[in-house]
């Protein structure tokens, strides 16, 4: 009697089993919203080293003592300011040429008295836009008076005669996006000067310069660059000199 009483359950049990109808998968037909924001494509730079052997870094160590005032156990720099320059000559390797060697050259008797450190910059920016990185970002540069520990030196090849207003549409791309690159890097930074304002800087707390004597009249890379190259990066909170 058990045994057929449980056979009986088990055949009502499977019966209702097969009666019963499989429901549909429901699938989401709304359009997925992504709330990621896409990532800017890194910046390309090209390493392309000038010679920084321990001359040029004692000459610099010297430099700093010289004119800043100050005894340094090594040339690393806290990058405040971003300054930009054209190179006034068209071609990117004498371009290069001037910058590379350790010593001033023989030519630039303009600056000889001040030191025989060669001048120099963190970056070299060809005609075509491509970015060159000369040297390491925070060693200070000797590429502008009274400014040089707090900043990074921005070369543009150009500016024939040291006069014309020349810089490509291409270079101007690149310095925008090396601008972000840099402050994105070092927040420390608050200003973006051009090299022809930074006698403007005298006003600041970062400049350093001992010998008052020690001066130069410059026109790179000129108020338009400047105005277009700021344009571009105002949401960045960079002030201009004074």
């Amino acid at each position: 009697m058990t045994k057929t009483l449980l056979f009986s359950l088990c055949v009502l049990s499977l019966t209702a089993c097969a009666k019963e109808t499989p429901k549909p998968i429901q699938f989401d037909t709304k359009p997925l919203v992504c709330n990621t924001k896409p990532i800017a494509p890194p910046i390309k730079i090209i390493d392309k080293p000038i010679d920084f052997g321990a001359k040029r870094v004692a000459m610099t160590k010297s430099y700093i003592k010289q004119h800043y005032g100050m005894i340094v156990n090594n040339i690393n720099i806290t990058p405040k300011i971003i300054l930009l320059h054209w190179t006034a000559e068209m071609s990117f390797d004498k371009s290069f040429k001037r910058l590379q060697p350790q010593k001033l050259l023989t030519d630039r008797k303009d600056i000889a008295k001040a030191s025989l450190l060669n001048v120099s910059s963190q970056f070299l920016v060809a005609r075509d836009g491509t970015i060159y990185r000369l040297m390491p970002e925070t060693y200070m540069a000797r590429h502008v008076i009274g400014l040089n520990y707090f900043s990074i030196g921005v070369e543009n090849v150009g500016g024939e005669g040291n006069k014309k207003d020349d810089l490509t549409p291409a270079q101007v791309k690149a310095n925008i996006a090396l601008v972000k690159y840099l402050k994105e890097k070092y927040p420390t930074i608050e200003y973006l000067v051009g090299h022809h304002e930074y006698r403007q800087m005298e006003k600041t707390s970062l400049w350093l310069e001992k010998d008052k004597g020690y001066r130069t009249v410059k026109s790179d890379p000129g108020d338009v660059f400047m105005r277009k190259v700021h344009t571009k990066t105002k949401h960045l909170g960079l002030k201009r000199a004074p």
